[in-house]
């Protein structure tokens, strides 16, 4: 490694110590390991021990629960390890031409170390799927800002991990009519965001056949609790338009009733019916709305409203819908990009829990 590269990183880690960026990162780590072995019955038990008792309880949790989730074989490497080390030296003597030092606690050491190089290698691993699942994902992406006659339309999604459960896309349906997706999977993981991959090949396979939206939700339905994942469901927005009026036709089901953004002011679209895979006789129905050329539709997930600060205080629908209120530019790209930033600088150094997606979409005179 060249010196330039070792002042670099050297000057990184004092510019570190010195901005408190280091102890920083140090904490967010910690809460990132606290938030993963903690469930929310777990922090609230932690809550009512005394401040010095909460440490020790606290590091016994996440000493216990990383230990059972290591395979049986790795707990017994790990025990004989620790074993070892306290075990001290020995000396053993052979007959005849040699004698051998074993040093335990060496060999407790190299037994850890090989535990840890385990664990790593499964994470990594782990972390290669996981990318490939992103390149999935990413391949089937649509662009941000989508081409359709007499609409600025804008579309973004940030998954909070290395895969999102989160749907955002655009389909082009024929006939200068578009179909505007954003919907949201329950839970996190791989898991999600394969559901949410089967969702959106369902819906691009589906959409062009339906004019009925509400015929289409329940098809979508009946499929995905035909053939989905136990325990799995979604919240679906689609919206449909066609050349370039501004009539917007959309169904909801269970998510989230996205702003309308006028010169009179933000309001809620009516709330929507029942999430995608939940109850095979789930009813849903075509919605309609006109918006004028300056007015906006805005679809969001709960990642926008839900995220939380290192306060654990929400960003919040009324925060959004003020930020709306106050919003002065001239296209859905600006419009978004703002909300991305107020949300950000809301969070600070909180780690985000939960994917961020938009849809925005601005009626043109």
């Amino acid at each position: 490694m060249s010196t330039s590269k070792n002042q670099g990183i050297f000057g990184t880690l004092r510019d570190d110590f010195r901005e408190g960026g280091f102890f920083d990162r140090v904490k967010g780590e910690f809460q990132a390991i606290r938030d993963f072995y903690l469930d929310e019955e777990d922090r609230e038990r932690l809550m009512k021990k005394g401040k010095i008792a909460r440490w020790f309880v606290l590091s016994w949790w996440i000493l216990k629960k990383a230990f059972l989730r290591l395979t049986p074989v790795r707990r017994l490497l790990l025990i004989a390890g620790i074993v070892l080390i306290y075990a001290g030296n020995i000396s053993v003597s052979g007959e005849g031409y040699y004698s051998v030092n074993l040093h335990y606690r060496t060999f407790g050491l190299i037994l850890i170390l090989f535990v840890l190089v385990l664990e790593l290698k499964d994470k990594l691993v782990a972390h290669a799927e996981l990318e490939s699942g992103r390149a999935v994902q990413r391949s089937m992406a649509p662009p941000y800002s989508p081409s359709a006659p007499g609409w600025d339309i804008w579309l973004f999604t940030r998954p909070a991990n290395e895969v999102g459960g989160d749907l955002v896309d655009f389909v082009s349906l024929g006939r200068a009519t578009f179909g505007i997706a954003l919907g949201d999977v329950a839970g996190k993981g791989l898991g999600a965001a394969l559901f949410m991959v089967k969702i959106q090949s369902t819906l691009r396979a589906l959409a062009p056949d339906f004019d009925s939206l509400s015929r289409l939700s329940s098809k979508m339905n009946e499929i995905l609790i035909r053939d989905g994942m136990p325990s799995k469901f979604a919240s679906l927005f689609f919206a449909r338009i066609t050349g370039s009026t501004g009539t917007v036709r959309y169904v909801n089901a269970g998510h989230i009733p996205p702003l309308l953004l006028r010169s009179s002011g933000v309001s809620e679209l009516p709330k929507g019916n029942t999430a995608l895979g939940l109850a095979l006789k789930s009813e849903y129905a075509d919605e309609e709305v006109t918006l004028a050329a300056g007015e906006y539709l805005i679809a969001y997930s709960d990642g926008v409203t839900e995220a939380q600060n290192e306060s654990s205080q929400f960003f919040g629908p009324e925060r959004l819908k003020n930020l709306c209120g106050h919003f002065a530019a001239s296209s859905a790209r600006e419009l978004g990009e703002r909300i991305v930033a107020e949300v950000d600088r809301f969070v600070g150094d909180a780690r985000g829990k939960d994917d961020l997606s938009l849809a925005i979409l601005h009626k043109q005179g």
